[in-house]
């Protein structure tokens, strides 16, 4: 049975705990929707407590390539996975964005999640102005080429354009790039998509061939409507 993915990014948001939980458990009704939850890092411990003896998942947001060190206002995957997270996020595209990360950067942090067994999450995507020039295959080749180790990973496709915009590609579209995606990787691996994820079009990403689940920013805050979301992935 193939395992769908639908992972809840808060960003630097804090809503409530247990209210959200409560919502999105009743959603996990299917064994083959694995949901994850990732909150800013000092939510984490909380999450961790609320999150025991419910099917979600918990993750991280971000975490340095190395494994302890002078790097103040860091967090090492080691320390995620002490907190209870099973996956990390990285490379996303507001993190290459505002703090310049580089695609090696990138594959540093996803090796160091590898190594304290964590899932990372490596996200992918091309600017509006590489998609409008028809670059996003080229683009998405490169980041892969340089940010993906040898290990489990999940790759995640969002379009920098489509975040939080409003504006999605189309399902043939996605369709497309997603198998530009795994043809690249040589691998298996999951591909899941994020970018203006919302309940009324998680359902029809979720149809088309090669998305194996969604990355959901903001309509991931409010624990109804995510769980709408993982309801079209049960």
């Amino acid at each position: 049975m193939t395992q769908t993915t639908i992972i809840a990014n808060w960003k630097m948001h804090a809503p409530a705990l247990p209210v959200w939980t409560q919502a999105v458990t009743v959603a996990c009704t299917n064994d083959a929707v694995e949901v994850v939850l990732c909150p800013p890092f000092t939510q984490l411990a909380a999450a961790q407590m609320v999150l025991t003896n419910t099917p979600i998942q918990l993750g991280g947001q971000d975490c340095h390539g190395e494994d302890k060190g002078a790097f103040t206002g860091e967090i090492s995957a080691d320390m995620l996975k002490r907190s209870g997270c099973g996956y990390v996020i990285v490379g996303h595209s507001e993190r290459r964005l505002y703090h310049g990360e580089t695609n090696a950067q990138i594959k540093a942090k996803a090796s160091a999640a590898l190594r304290h067994g964590l899932t990372p999450i490596i996200c992918i995507g091309e600017s509006e102005a590489e998609y409008k020039d028809k670059r996003t295959q080229a683009v998405l080749a490169r980041q892969l080429d340089e940010s993906v180790p040898e290990g489990d990973i999940i790759i995640a496709y969002e379009p920098v354009w489509a975040i939080g915009s409003g504006h999605t590609p189309c399902p043939d579209e996605v369709g497309a790039i997603h198998a530009g995606i795994k043809k690249r990787l040589h691998k298996p691996a999951p591909v899941v998509y994020g970018g203006s994820v919302k309940p009324d079009n998680a359902r029809d990403f979720l149809s088309v061939d090669g998305v194996d689940g969604l990355l959901v920013g903001g309509a991931s805050l409010d624990g109804i409507s995510f769980a709408q979301i993982v309801a079209a992935a049960s």
